[in-house]
């Protein structure tokens, strides 16, 4: 009894299927949010995915500031480096994050980690600093 692994499917399409309709005829598949915003800036996506396969072709890194730019099929296997404000977060780009936006993918806030009170923060280690 073989196993056999689940294929992907967005909306009852298969990835295959999905990668040949083009950004506009993708938009209408997604939540009116992401649609319009891919209505909108259809060309930006387009250029960007032209852009990224010449990259591709020659052996370079995709870096990018472009955090508001919506996830079409076009661009699942990628390897992309994503800006967020401070450094470029590498992702790799898989199916369930089509309609989704870059920036959810680089986080700009560190989460923080409380640890002790430092010196001075406290009564106690006050009378330690005086000295």
């Amino acid at each position: 009894m073989e196993l056999q692994k689940k294929q992907f499917k967005y909306k009852g399409q298969t990835l295959e299927e999905l990668q040949k309709l083009g950004v506009r005829e993708f938009a209408k598949l997604l939540k009116s949010r992401q649609r319009r915003t891919i209505l909108r800036n259809f060309q930006e996506a387009e250029n960007f995915i032209n852009r990224s396969k010449e990259k591709i072709r020659k052996n370079k890194l995709i870096k990018t500031h472009k955090r508001d730019l919506v996830i079409v099929p076009q661009m699942i296997g990628m390897k992309i480096q994503i800006y967020n404000g401070h450094n470029f977060t590498p992702v790799e780009i898989v199916g369930e994050m089509l309609g989704h936006k870059f920036g959810e993918f680089s986080p700009t806030r560190v989460r923080i980690k409380h640890s002790k009170a430092g010196v001075g923060a406290t009564k106690g280690s006050m009378a330690k600093s005086k000295k």
